[in-house]
């Protein structure tokens, strides 16, 4: 029987990928984990590997197309095979199903299967017994490349329950935007409706005849700024944001990054950026604040014991967010040669996928760019964001005596989730960074 290729999930909320690129012809022939095609997720492309030895053959989507995970994209056929070989599963008509009984509770499963994986399967109407698993429990993903596999046609969205088949986070945009699962064709396995479908049945575009009198250059938004629109659509529609600003004075973090950087020279090493130290001082806060350190995942909080910080970085396109991992453990100067090797990749397009993943807070810093202040939205599915402005000279007060001296002060903003951070957990964190920034030799003895 031929070896399906089926479109990976590779990332805890990917529901889709677009194909960059068969690196492999029709009829070409592969060996098992070579690499086939080129894809591209919210994050990162990535390399897609044969499931087997054979012959590639079947492909049914060209570079460009966007195509649901656990769908198959293509057959894998040894010696002697053919694409006629595939096995064919018939679902008889839900008309008929509903002429000759009534529908009734599914039967008690004879196999260990996650709940999820048992919900999905009666959305999908796959029969939970016929789904293979090297597990030892059937999973979710078990369940959708099962369902991919099958070639004949959903009856409609509907399954015998009579439920329409979709997603969690698809029935929360619909029942949020108020828009009926019925009237949306789904693009999942089976006709299963993903988020992505309900998201532009659910906005309210322009009418394009509203502009057409007017002379523009129109780029369609497509490719990574289309991943990121909805990305960040999706976070500010469904964390209810809060922020709170403090600023610091940055005179002896200054002085520090002077000595490190003399330090550096005279061991050969690279220049230590503001940026760098900023990541490691926050590193060490955030493990004395695990809300800010943690995500909210299927109702569930996750105190993530690793720190594990994203710098966002801006492309020509958009804008990517690698990972600096454990940096609660990494010294300045490993900070700053991660991240200044990490920046470069991402500019040139060579980030691997474990580099943009696994992040568990965010920085992004626009003061290069002379912006002093901004609120920044969260990268889900963690729950907090830091924002850090330019450094500005000016004068505070640093006495019980109002002694008024000019200082270089940056300005600090954090996002964070209010579902999960109350605003004084956010506080909080955020004295601790100001204790930090202001005394960072704290991290320095």
């Amino acid at each position: 029987m031929p070896t399906p290729v089926i479109m990976p999930k590779v990332d805890m909320d990917q529901e889709k990928a677009t194909i960059i690129s068969w690196e492999k012809k029709e009829g070409e022939a592969v060996k098992q984990d070579e690499t086939i095609l080129t894809v591209e997720t919210e994050k990162v492309a990535i390399d897609v590997t044969s499931p087997a030895t054979g012959i590639l053959a079947g492909i049914k989507f060209q570079a460009g197309d966007v195509v649901p995970v656990a769908t198959v994209i293509a057959q894998i056929l040894k010696p002697g095979e053919t694409l006629a070989d595939q096995t064919a599963v018939t679902a008889p008509p839900i008309a008929k199903a509903a002429e000759e009984a009534p529908i009734s509770p599914p039967p008690a499963v004879p196999v260990q299967a996650s709940p999820l994986a048992l919900r999905v399967a009666q959305e999908l109407g796959v029969d939970i017994t016929k789904v293979p698993t090297s597990k030892g429990k059937v999973s979710k993903e078990d369940v959708e490349a099962y369902a991919a596999t099958l070639e004949a046609p959903v009856r409609t969205t509907e399954n015998l329950t009579g439920k329409v088949a979709a997603t969690p986070a698809a029935r929360r945009i619909a029942e949020e935007t108020g828009v009926p699962l019925e009237t949306i064709k789904g693009s999942g396995p089976f006709g299963r409706i993903q988020a992505a479908d309900v998201k532009p049945t659910a906005a309210s575009p322009v009418s394009a005849a509203s502009a057409s009198d007017r002379p523009a250059e129109v780029i369609p938004l497509t490719g990574i700024r289309a991943k990121i629109a909805l990305r960040m659509q999706s976070s500010f529609q469904q964390a209810p944001h809060i922020a709170e600003t403090v600023e610091a004075d940055i005179s002896r973090l200054e002085d520090a990054r002077v000595h490190l950087n003399e330090m550096a020279a005279l061991k050969g090493e690279g220049k230590v950026s503001l940026t760098a130290i900023l990541v490691k001082l926050t590193a060490w806060v955030l493990e004395r604040h695990p809300y800010i350190n943690s995500s909210l995942i299927d109702e569930k909080i996750y105190l993530w014991k690793e720190v594990n910080i994203g710098v966002a970085t801006a492309l020509d396109d958009g804008l990517i967010v690698p990972v600096v991992h454990g940096a609660n453990k990494l010294t300045f100067g490993e900070t700053a040669e991660k991240l200044n090797d990490l920046s470069r990749r991402a500019r040139e397009g060579k980030l691997e996928l474990g580099e943009v993943q696994r992040g568990t807070f965010t920085i992004s810093n626009l003061g290069m760019y002379g912006i002093n202040q901004f609120r920044a939205i969260i990268n889900p599915p963690e729950n907090a964001i830091l924002a850090i402005g330019a450094a500005v000279r000016k004068p505070i007060v640093i006495d019980d005596r109002d002694t008024v001296v000019v200082r270089p002060v940056i300005s600090f903003t954090l996002s964070a989730d209010h579902r999960v951070i109350d605003g004084v957990v956010a506080a909080k964190f955020l004295a601790d960074l100001v204790k930090v920034v202001e005394h960072p030799e704290i991290l320095l003895v």
